[in-house]
């Protein structure tokens, strides 16, 4: 049996498909999110289980534990057998407890110095609300003494003590030390804030390496929040270090301003125009900015007394400021 050919009619309206005349695919780009910020702030702000806090523990104390027995009958027996030898066995060890009280030592001084911050914060907060003019006066001796130690600041102490005196309320007694005593310290922790969010923008940018950007992130925060603390007489240890790092990232992460949003990618003028040229550019340029937020965290913790309204760091100008050359004008 033959089938007939089938004749199929083609509308000539239509014109034909080719390469050129199909319609262009639409390019699809994410909003850079700041990946290694936002890893960082997820594991600083998980709650260890405390099944885990339990076992490392343990195992550090039974490790210290079976350390001190063998190294007291290593002392023991090498005395027995040679007394010389023995002696300067136990001088080492002597030194190295030693040193390890130092240390311990060290840490706790880090911890009462951010205790004292902490308090200041508190006292300058109850003496506001209460309007104690005498409380904001004593407040700022105890400030100015804070800082006696810097003779840079020996001019702006001076000025506190006279204008504190003439001052008729709390407000005004905290407004003078503020814009006196504390402006220089906000500018130099400013541009620690600067720096590290430049850094953390730099390394995400042009190093390709994974898991890279979140160990620069990790390093440039807690050497930005160390520094911070130090300029505000803070001075944390290794181990308090980490702590107000955990302690700052858990809020940011509480309040959500470690989310990237419109009003973040709209204050960081270039983070949408960069993504477009480099994905890896515009990621570079939010962990700058998650970074700055971290940091202006970081001094509304450690700064002795709280922020007003007109003084308060600008996230974005911040940035501007790290950026501006890096990736060109940021602003």
């Amino acid at each position: 049996m033959t089938r007939k050919p089938v004749l199929i009619e083609l509308d000539d309206s239509e014109p034909p498909m080719s390469p050129a005349v199909a319609p262009p695919i639409a390019e699809q780009r994410a909003v850079p999110q700041g990946e290694a910020m936002q890893t960082l702030a997820r594991l600083s702000a998980r709650r260890p289980n405390r099944l885990v806090r339990l076992f490392w523990s343990s195992l550090i104390a039974l490790l210290a534990f079976i350390l001190s027995v063998s190294a007291w009958n290593f002392a023991m027996g090498l005395l027995a057998a040679n007394p010389v030898l023995g002696w300067t066995a136990t001088v080492l060890f002597g030194l190295v407890i030693f040193a390890a009280l130092g240390l311990a030592l060290k840490e706790w001084v880090g911890y009462s110095r951010l205790a004292r911050l902490d308090r200041f914060k508190s006292r300058a907060e109850a003496a506001v609300g209460a309007q104690d003019l005498n409380e904001a006066r004593a407040l700022a001796r105890d400030l100015s003494a804070l800082y006696a130690n810097r003779p840079a600041l020996a001019d702006a102490r001076q000025r506190v003590k006279t204008r504190t005196e003439e001052a008729f309320d709390a407000e005004t007694v905290f407004g003078i030390a503020e814009h006196t005593l504390l402006a220089p310290l906000d500018a130099r922790a400013k541009e620690e804030v600067a720096a590290a969010a430049r850094q953390v923008a730099t390394v995400t940018a042009l190093v390709p390496l994974a898991l890279a950007d979140v160990v620069a992130a990790l390093t440039a925060n807690l050497r930005m929040i160390r520094r911070i603390a130090e300029v505000y007489g803070g001075r944390a240890g290794t181990l308090g270090s980490w702590r107000l790092t955990r302690t700052v990232l858990t809020h940011l992460v509480a309040t959500g301003a470690v989310a990237v949003g419109d009003d973040l990618i709209g204050s960081v003028a270039g983070g949408g125009l960069l993504s477009k040229i480099s994905r890896r550019f515009g990621e570079g340029v939010v962990n700058g900015a998650l970074t700055a937020r971290v940091g202006v965290a970081a001094m509304e913790v450690c700064r002795p007394l709280p922020f007003t309204e007109n003084t308060r760091p600008s996230v974005s100008k911040l940035v501007s400021r790290a950026l501006t050359g890096l990736f060109g004008k940021a602003s």
